[in-house]
């Protein structure tokens, strides 16, 4: 009896003590974090965020964030000048006049306006009530529109140009149609066939009529997206379409069940998995529009693919199709279904011939560059100007329409063109963005020209930083802005041959410096190769104590269509990492190989094999940031990421236990043999279904030693809620314990859990990496400014 008792008093001094030598955060450490996120950093920025409003060719406005709140500024592109949009002071007092409400003229109660046919005045909307300015008499007044869309304001008409339309005149809230070129017709879905109706008489035309459920025309699923918009692209003339025939009868059933009170709701619809025998089929036609006859190319069906990405849609209509502007031709691009095979064709519009013109193979996956389709098709040279990565650099060639055969060279060097952005075909020069060309930061952008002949290659704009660029309407004009993860932007004014003409604006990050926020760090290290150069941003506490041992959070994505930095661009709050910072960690994201914007040889690092997901890299670099800042503790490393970065991190803890001790995977496509068939498809080729096994997380639950938290939302229709349902039952078997969180009725993104997530992923860091405690149920409050 004696000796229990006395054990149970050792035991309870013991706990004592643990329990006072264990750190606690409170709320006010939480609210420091919380004042990191984006939402509170924004209102610190001054003179940021350039958004051209253009009104003609030579002229724009734009809101400049000021202090005090905003000006509305004009700019003058032929001039180099800039003003006053408007006498701000005097509108404030004639709308607070006319409304019977007090406005500041530092404080508009309006983002945006536009300028009404002659010029005199502008329109703007105040909770949800239209107003008129006229800047000669500088009075406001009511604004009302007939529904031939003029004006009547007392007794006086203005012919607006001001309503917010597609550029068919139609509203662009309904984002289910697509306008022709001359704005008379839109095109439209109905019963799986495709319909235009006359903007003007309302007359509506059923284009085709054999279109059936999952055997539809211009009808948009990709398996992890879709939309009931039409996909296609009319011919300059307004008179053709083309689309295509989807066949999906034969593809794979996708279901998703609703949770809520009485019967759940299933839903589901086609989805395609790597290995399957049947995927999307697309038969590609050509429909002729005021005498509706629809057009078969003479061709087999082509997979459901494209160039660019895993839809054929991404470029934000139909991708890889390039019409002549007579519209007689049709240049397109098929892509074989593991990306392995592209085939150049034009197609007779008229009788849907197809002429092959040249093929390129490719024994990993081809892409025709990041953000933009990198072909042209130059009908009055009769050329193409192609994008290939033969030489491992993504360069352009000109070829020879009729041959097939390459002209020359355009580009070349140990660099690449990232986005093609203007083809000059009279003066015979070309505008694009690189990469590579900053020896410090290869992932920084700039735009360059260059001659159809390789000749006269010029950077135009040369300042260090990475570069985003913008044209005027008529594109002789462009607006640059520049600048780093840690130096804030600089946005100018340039004519097409570089010069500058003017600057429009120059980042203010002296407010935010002053609440205590601090930029990250850019690095590089050597991947695992102990060769390659890599890169990636550290975030460290404000408070930093070079002489403490910080635990470490990786935040990762592993792509392979881009990584864990994203923009190299200059942003003040990157998700939560330096709030993360900000309560005790050091947070790095490590851009790893096998994502894009370097050498083909680099991206194809780990083709073939996902589930290597950069992990050598994450660990080779954290160690070699190690020896660099001793203050960083290799003994506690987290890890964490969504989607693709889920999948990694899972992986991480079960591949490296002994080096990953906390990981919270959020909506992992654990398997990707549960994930839509492109992208594995893509980024793995044709591979076995034994290795498809080796590389799915459940197969290597049972090597989980640390903390691992799951989430998933079971309404997630891109990466299905199967895939972690899958490692929860293997963890399981295993005996594991493993933490989850379930959103019963949440998409891919969370939607208005996310920052329920963020605070979750805060609490588990704190409670497992930092082993402290965090305040209960801490609630982030999202308070967006008006400014």
């Amino acid at each position: 009896m004696y000796y229990r008792i006395f054990s149970l008093l050792l035991l309870a001094g013991i706990t004592a003590v643990n329990a006072q030598q264990r750190q606690v955060l409170t709320k006010d450490d939480y609210a420091r974090a919380e004042h990191l996120l984006s939402y509170n950093t924004s209102k610190y920025i001054d003179h940021g965020n350039v958004r051209p409003n253009w009104i003609s060719n030579d002229s724009f406005w734009f809101r400049d964030l000021t202090a005090k709140g905003s000006d509305f500024i004009l700019v003058d592109a032929a001039r180099g000048s800039r003003k006053a949009a408007f006498d701000q002071q005097k509108l404030a007092a004639a709308l607070s006049k006319a409304s019977g409400e007090n406005y500041d003229a530092d404080n508009l109660p309006f983002r945006s306006f536009s300028y009404e046919q002659d010029g005199s005045a502008i329109r703007f909307a105040v909770e949800g009530k239209l107003w008129l300015y006229n800047l000669k008499t500088f009075s406001c007044e009511p604004y009302q529109q007939t529904l031939e869309g003029v004006a009547i304001n007392n007794g006086h008409k203005y012919v607006s140009k001001a309503i917010s339309v597609t550029s068919g005149g139609y509203p662009s809230t309904d984002r289910n149609i697509v306008p022709s070129p001359d704005g008379k017709l839109f095109a439209y879905i109905k019963d799986d066939n495709l319909w235009v109706e006359n903007r003007e008489t309302k007359q509506q035309t059923q284009l085709t009529t054999d279109g059936e459920k999952d055997f539809g025309y211009a009808t948009d699923n990709a398996g992890w997206t879709g939309s009931d918009k039409p996909i296609l692209s009319w011919s300059p003339d307004s008179k053709k379409i083309a689309t295509f025939k989807q066949d999906q009868r034969k593809v794979s059933n996708m279901y998703l069940v609703t949770t809520n009170v009485g019967a759940p709701k299933l839903v589901s619809w086609k989805y395609a998995f790597p290995g399957d025998s049947n995927i999307i089929m697309i038969h590609r036609v050509i429909i002729n529009v005021d005498t509706p006859k629809v057009i078969f190319l003479k061709i087999p069906p082509d997979p459901h693919r494209a160039t660019l990405s895993d839809d054929i849609a991404s470029s934000g209509t139909f991708d890889d199709v390039d019409w002549s502007p007579d519209g007689s031709q049709l240049a397109f691009v098929s892509t074989s279904r593991y990306h392995k095979h592209e085939k150049v064709r034009i197609a007779n519009a008229n009788t849907g011939d197809v002429r092959e013109i040249f093929e390129e193979d490719v024994p990993t996956q081809y892409e025709s560059g990041w953000g933009a389709i990198n072909w042209r098709y130059l009908p009055k040279t009769n050329e193409f100007i192609w994008f290939s990565e033969r030489d491992n650099w993504g360069h352009l060639y000109l070829y020879d329409a009729t041959t097939g055969k390459v002209k020359n060279k355009i580009t070349s060097g140990d660099w690449l063109v990232s986005q093609l952005m203007k083809v000059d075909e009279k003066n015979r020069v070309i505008y694009f963005m690189a990469h590579g060309l900053e020896k410090g930061n290869p992932y920084f952008a700039q735009f360059c020209r260059i001659d159809f002949d390789g000749k006269n290659f010029k950077i135009l704009t040369p300042e260090i930083g990475n570069h985003s660029i913008s044209f005027s309407p008529a594109k002789d004009y462009f607006i640059d802005d520049y600048s780093q993860p840690n130096v804030p932007g600089i946005t100018v004014l340039r004519d097409m041959k570089g010069r500058l003409i003017t600057t429009i604006a120059k980042t203010d990050i002296s407010r935010l410096i002053a609440t205590g926020w601090k930029a990250p760090t850019p690095f590089s290290v050597k991947a695992h190769d102990g060769k390659t150069d890599i890169y990636g941003l550290m975030f460290t506490p404000s408070d930093l104590d070079p002489n403490k041992k910080y635990p470490v959070i990786d935040y990762i994505y592993p792509g392979p269509q881009g990584g864990s930095v994203g923009s190299w661009s200059f942003i003040a709050s990157r998700g939560d990492d330096q709030s993360l910072a900000e309560l005790g960690f050091i947070v790095v994201e490590i851009e790893g190989t096998s994502n894009p914007l370097r050498s083909k040889s680099f991206h194809d690092m780990s083709y073939g094999d996902m589930a290597e997901n950069t992990l050598p890299d994450q660990v080779s670099g954290i160690l070699q940031l190690a020896k660099r800042y001793a203050y960083m503790d290799t003994s506690r490393v987290g890890i964490w990421g969504h989607s693709g970065g889920g999948f990694a991190t899972a992986d991480a803890m079960f591949t490296y236990p002994d080096f990953f001790k906390v990981g919270i995977a959020e909506s992992g496509n654990h398997d990707n043999r549960n994930y839509e068939d492109d992208w594995g498809d893509r980024y793995n080729g044709p591979i076995s279904d034994q290795t498809y096994n080796e590389q799915a997380n459940e197969t290597k639950a049972k090597n989980l030693k640390g903390k691992l938290l799951l989430a998933h939302g079971l309404m997630d229709n891109n990466v299905p809620p199967q895939n972690t349902l899958l490692v929860v039952q293997a963890l399981e078997r295993a005996n594991k314990d493993y933490d989850l969180i379930i959103f019963p009725n949440e998409h891919h993104g969370y939607g208005q859990f996310s920052y329920y997530m963020m605070r979750r992923r805060w609490d588990y860091f704190v409670k497992n990496l930092m082993r402290a405690e965090p305040p209960k149920e801490f609630l982030l409050q999202p308070k967006y400014e008006f400014r």
